[in-house]
């Protein structure tokens, strides 16, 4: 489980990014996360990981403060909470394999992964994943020979070989067109409900949002405005959450956060 227990990060600008956060993520949960830009949709996740620090507050994950975590505890949580980003961030001169061995970087160690050196288990891990998401047969290509939708599922088999009990996914689809969204989507979803993994999505795609969510998260101006299981949401829901009327443009995806 995550928690957060009155969360608020205010960024050395003195920009508040989040204000007061409780909510409990559940074990197993496909949660999307929607606002406006600058909502606090991409702060909000990337706490979980401390790629950015809350100033105030606890945040739990399996009751644990992550919060009061030192560098060698947060290497162990960065192995334990995997991170999908929308630039996909793989190294384009290399396999597609070896992308996707990255993911083992936090149980290897820095040396032997970057001379190739894992053991048969990992390996045959990496493969594995691959074929989950669909294109096994581009193991040895390099990443830049890839589509944009094939380089976001390469990124998705990468954190299933870091084994994490946490995924978070920062607007994974912002980049891609419509029908390849909802290809990577798909993938995503079927994946962590296999594995149980608690998953967190920031999308602008209101469609998809509806398609794909356990529950729906609503920010807006760093504070949580809405958060509700996938069937008590409706078109005014996110009309709240946005505090507008709500354009064709939201549901076709809009700015980045």
């Amino acid at each position: 489980m995550i928690e957060f227990k009155n969360v608020s990060l205010v960024y050395p600008n003195g920009h508040q990014g989040l204000k007061n956060i409780n909510l409990k993520i559940n074990d197993g949960e496909f949660v999307v996360v929607v606002g406006m830009s600058g909502a606090g949709k991409s702060t909000l996740i990337r706490s979980i990981n401390r790629m950015v620090t809350p100033t105030e507050g606890e945040l739990l994950l399996d009751d644990q403060d992550i919060l009061s975590f030192k560098e060698k505890q947060l290497r162990k949580l960065r192995t334990e909470v995997g991170m999908i980003f929308q630039s996909y961030n793989l190294v384009k001169r290399m396999s597609v394999l070896r992308n996707v061995m990255a993911g083992r970087l936090g149980h290897t160690g820095t040396l032997r992964s970057m001379l190739g050196l894992f053991p048969q288990e990992d390996l045959q891990l990496g493969m594995s994943n691959l074929e989950r998401v669909g294109i096994q047969e581009k193991a040895y290509v390099r990443a830049d020979q890839l589509s944009g939708g094939q380089q976001q599922r390469v990124s998705i088999a990468r954190v299933l070989t870091q084994q994490p009990k946490v995924i978070l996914a920062d607007e994974p689809v912002a980049s891609l067109d419509p029908p390849t969204s909802h290809k990577v989507m798909k993938d995503l979803r079927r994946v962590s409900k296999e594995d149980n993994l608690t998953t967190l999505v920031n999308l602008h795609f209101i469609d998809m949002a509806q398609e794909y969510a356990d529950r729906i998260i609503g920010l807006r101006d760093g504070e949580v405005v809405f958060d509700g299981p996938i069937d008590q949401v409706t078109d005014k829901t996110f009309e709240e959450i946005y505090g507008r009327p709500i354009k064709e443009d939201d549901l076709l995806g809009g700015d980045e956060s």
